[in-house]
């Protein structure tokens, strides 16, 4: 990059020989966006995809306002990750920008590490970069004070939404000067995100990098019909048949990812796992076994990937389709980044997961394409095996009621058949149908022709649903949300052999006998 390029955003010469030795050859746009506005000391919020360089557009700043680190006896900077793993990649990136200012001390403060080798390290630290949970723990024990904070980052701000870290992150903000300067980053901006920017930013200027599509522009993407029962197999084929060197897979539990983890070995493959339950000594191995190539396949929950150094990655597999659609995005974003391109494909097992399909490709807006992968074919077993999987699991099973066009293309009651659910938003709310089959869809991953007709009332809602649908829709719903807000579901109408919770008898008298064993 020139020289006169970086003297234009007037960086210190420490800097920009810092930036030189890291082998920039030209900025991205969101850090072309955002440092004009974090070097000028205004407030702003950062939207990128992952991969896009966020962490140099808030890191040369960081390092920037630091004063006097010297004569500094707390922090001037701080910065929230959602996880560990990404709080030692940020101060790692912030060390390298910080190489040539002397004194300056960057610390990554994070759960799984000695506390007290992190307190001794904070009474010389100019930067902090830290998990809400374990800065809130340093603030209780009085060995982090904030009272000089000039510069707070939230980095990957809805992930720590995501994870629960909402209200510490108020807490730590409260904690700091009102004079600071704030910067907001995030993939998207769900409703709490915005309360918060409106909280606490200050007329803060809102940029996106790339308009949220550029990493998919990079990425091709694909879908592969595999049987359930093969689906490592079609890991394993995928991998040899891309020719990939390296790759992450993606599963929705920690379970899931020691089952693959295993099979993937027993087939040969250098693979390992990650999960939020592995101790910090054997994430630290297994991420340092990925970065020196003797593992090429890493198998990871979506939270244990936060924070992953991706570079180099030429496959993401999603093993399980994702749980919640914004997920896809982030798991997708790690190949294709800093201009490369890169492939993801995603497995689909039954007719089922087809549905889920969809959600992606609204959510995306990218039309995923079908691969077809050879060495593979469905046998009778397979499909035997699927059915009895799908039982044992207890999805959600088609109604025996014979199927009639009703509202929304959904079943007529015949009979008294159909159960009636009771969901507690209305028009008060301002709650819509098409608010409450998103819902539905969201978390019951049933088909919509399965959702009968709706009644929105003053304070509830009716949904009418074939039995077993909706015995499946109070389950999945327990923790559910209609347009941001967390809904009661129940049923109020149900057949003889249904309670009030959706259970069948066979639910109850099973729920009876655990009771009278206890």
């Amino acid at each position: 990059m020139e020289i006169t390029t970086l003297e234009a955003l007037g960086l210190s010469p420490e800097m920009i020989r810092a930036i030189q030795d890291t082998g920039y050859q030209q900025f991205t746009p969101i850090q072309e966006k955002v440092l004009p506005i974090l070097l000028s000391g205004r407030d702003a919020i950062g939207q990128s995809s992952t991969g896009t360089g966020k962490t140099a557009a808030f890191g040369i700043p960081a390092i920037e306002r630091v004063e006097n680190p010297d004569d500094s006896t707390d922090p001037q900077v701080l910065v929230l990750c959602p996880t560990r793993e990404l709080a030692m990649q940020v101060s790692e990136e912030l060390r390298k920008f910080s190489k040539y200012k002397e004194g300056l001390r960057v610390v990554a403060v994070y759960g799984g590490q000695s506390i007290d080798t992190q307190i001794r390290a904070l009474k010389k630290a100019a930067v902090v970069v830290g998990t809400p949970g374990r800065v809130i723990d340093h603030l209780r024990r009085r060995t982090l004070k904030l009272k000089n904070i000039r510069l707070a980052i939230l980095d990957e701000a809805d992930e720590m939404l995501d994870m629960g870290f909402i209200d510490d992150i108020r807490q730590i903000l409260f904690n700091t000067p009102e004079t600071r300067q704030t910067a907001l980053f995030s993939a998207t901006m769900p409703p709490p995100i915005l309360r918060l920017t409106q909280r606490f930013l200050k007329n803060p200027e809102t940029v996106k990098g790339d308009a949220g599509d550029t990493a998919f522009q990079l990425i091709d993407q694909y879908y592969v019909e595999v049987p359930k029962s093969k689906k490592a197999q079609g890991v394993r084929l995928l991998f040899e048949q891309q020719g990939a060197k390296r790759g992450l897979i993606f599963c929705n539990t920690k379970r899931m990812v020691e089952v693959l983890v295993k099979q993937l070995a027993d087939m040969g493959l250098a693979a390992e796992g990650l999960h939020g339950d592995m101790a910090q000594g054997a994430r630290t191995r297994v991420m340092g076994q990925f970065k020196e190539g003797s593992v090429n396949l890493l198998v990871a929950t979506d939270v244990a990937a936060r924070g992953i150094d991706a570079s180099g990655l030429d496959i993401i597999i999603n093993y399980d389709i994702p749980q919640d659609m914004e997920y896809y995005v982030h798991r997708i974003g790690r190949t294709g980044r800093a201009g490369n391109t890169g492939a993801a494909f995603t497995l689909i097992a039954g007719s089922g997961e087809f549905f889920s399909l969809c959600d992606i490709q609204d959510v995306t807006g990218t039309q995923l394409k079908p691969y077809y992968l050879t060495g593979l074919e469905e046998t009778p077993e397979d499909k035997l095996y699927a059915r009895n999987t799908n039982r044992r699991e207890g999805g959600a099973r088609r109604s025996s009621l014979p199927r009639q066009a009703g509202k929304n293309g959904g079943r007529k009651p015949e009979n008294g058949g159909n159960a009636v659910l009771s969901f507690d938003v209305g028009t008060n709310h301002d709650i819509t149908e098409k608010q409450i089959i998103n819902a539905i869809l969201k978390y019951a991953r049933i088909k919509k022709e399965e959702i009968g007709s709706i009644t929105i009332r003053e304070n509830d809602s009716l949904v009418e649903l074939a039995p077993d649908v909706a015995r499946h829709v109070v389950r999945t719903m327990q923790n559910g949300t209609v347009s941001d807000f967390l809904v009661v579901v129940k049923a109020v109408s149900v057949p003889k052999d249904l309670n009030s919770r959706g259970e069948s008898r066979a639910d109850q008298n099973r729920r009876g006998r655990g009771r009278r064993r206890r």
